[in-house]
């Protein structure tokens, strides 16, 4: 193939920043690499996202270990895919917590996510030999659950599909702080190979009612203040419009993927092309967008063999 395939050209090591974003609440992120959250409570510490391998967690349980020594308790993953979750046996947590929805989609693809996504990440799987296998919650929960750690209350919530059916929102009402996983992000393209296009803008718009004082995006720097936090929505509005729109003109009239590949570029290279992991995520946008607008409401499961024949077919 003339281009390098999703990121397996990208091999070079991110700078990781860690930004207190509220008293006791912290931002792992790393040049457009996925985010992990820290909350620390009274006697124990959640963590938020899992990193994709042991290896990349223990970098997360490094900057942990420059703020508090207190025990990590609580493991939250706002979805199933597999540079998020599979790094969970590293933190130890008595407690792995993932939507109902969320488990469900790791008994029907999360296997397949992983030989897929392992393809694509080369960098992020580097030392894979110590995942144990994929990572199962301990908690489930279906709308919201709330969890104290001591006096802190943290609400960990389903308010709506986006990035993937089972998405997760965790807020911390005493800073009024928000993790958003994918569902947000921050100069960097959104993943919406498993998404739901008709209904990420109304999950926008939920997270944009709480008003809150800063976000931990999926990808992308912290979000600190209300003028970030609302560039951050609309920017990630705009690119979720952006993709499905042109998509489903296409669709609508009876064009074929490549056609749709071509209208999506026109449309936001001249915006998004600066963004992390933009030519990564372009294809599995254009798919995902393109199956929707034709009527496939559940997102089709993604496979090394699939990935591989859809990139063969939009470069010809």
């Amino acid at each position: 193939m003339a281009k390098a395939f999703a990121s397996q050209g990208d091999m070079s090591e991110k700078k990781i920043t860690f930004d207190e974003i509220g008293d006791g609440l912290y931002a792992f992120t790393a040049e457009g690499d996925p985010n992990s959250g820290v909350i620390i409570g009274d006697d124990s510490v959640m963590i938020v996202e899992a990193q994709a391998t042991p290896r990349l967690a223990n970098k997360v349980i490094e900057k942990v270990r420059e703020v508090t020594d207190k025990p990590i308790s609580h493991l939250v993953t706002t979805h199933y895919h597999a540079v998020r979750v599979l790094g969970a046996s590293a933190f130890g947590a008595s407690q792995v917590i993932m939507s109902d929805v969320a488990r469900s989609m790791v008994v029907e693809r999360g296997q397949e996510d992983w030989d897929s996504e392992f393809q694509r990440f080369p960098r992020l799987f580097e030392g894979h030999e110590s995942i144990p296998g994929l990572t199962w919650p301990t908690t489930t929960f279906s709308d919201s659950m709330t969890v104290y750690l001591g006096n802190r209350r943290v609400d960990i919530k389903q308010i709506g599909r986006a990035h993937t059916a089972g998405d997760t929102v965790i807020h911390v009402p005493d800073q009024n702080v928000m993790f958003t996983g994918d569902i947000v992000e921050d100069h960097s393209a959104c993943y919406c190979g498993d998404g739901h296009f008709a209904d990420w803008g109304a999950t926008l718009d939920k997270i944009k009612a709480y008003d809150v004082d800063a976000i931990a995006p999926g990808r992308g720097g912290a979000l600190i203040g209300q003028q970030a936090v609302d560039r951050a929505i609309e920017s990630t509005r705009d690119f979720v419009n952006s993709t499905y729109a042109p998509a489903a003109r296409v669709a609508v009239k009876g064009g074929s993927l490549k056609d749709a590949w071509d209208a999506v570029r026109a449309e936001c290279d001249p915006k998004f092309a600066d963004y992390a992991i933009y030519e990564h995520c372009l294809p599995f946008n254009v798919s995902r967008a393109y199956d929707e607008a034709r009527g496939i409401a559940h997102p089709r499961i993604w496979t090394d063999k699939r990935d591989i024949e859809m990139w063969e077919a939009l470069q010809g």
